[in-house]
């Protein structure tokens, strides 16, 4: 893995630079940003979502099973106390004719994410499947 450069272009923006990839945040206007781009923070969570579905993704496409609606929903819990993450649920919704047999193995597989498995092992967590209301 490069480097990643970090520059910072105006009042409370920043911007990473990696491979030919650029990252834009901002912060919310309560956090005197111009609430132009996510928040860092958000990102991260965005990278958790985007781990785990590329892992659900990538199951479903071995076995040729349809992903249509299917999506993602990450849910964070803090500890008011320390404002740090104490839970984090990732929820993964399909369609009705997903087969149930495959249930355990796409969560096996969506625990199987980067980004969740560097989590501090005080952070709660849980891989759960849900199906679409028709």
């Amino acid at each position: 893995m490069g480097g990643f450069k970090v520059t910072f272009p105006n009042n409370k923006k920043i911007d990473v630079e990696f491979n030919n990839f650029k990252i834009k945040t901002d912060q919310s206007k309560e956090n005197g940003g111009d609430e132009t781009a996510p928040e860092p923070f958000d990102v991260f969570i965005s990278s958790l979502g985007a781990c785990a579905g590329i892992y659900a993704k990538s199951f479903c496409d071995v076995r040729k099973l349809p992903t249509s609606n299917m999506h993602i929903f990450v849910d964070v819990l803090f500890n008011e106390g320390k404002k740090l993450m104490d839970q984090v649920n990732i929820t993964l919704h399909v369609n009705q004719h997903f087969p149930e047999k495959y249930i355990k193995p796409i969560i096996k597989a969506m625990n199987g994410c980067a980004v969740k498995n560097q989590f501090h092992p005080d952070i709660k967590t849980s891989t759960a499947v849900v199906f679409l209301d028709q």
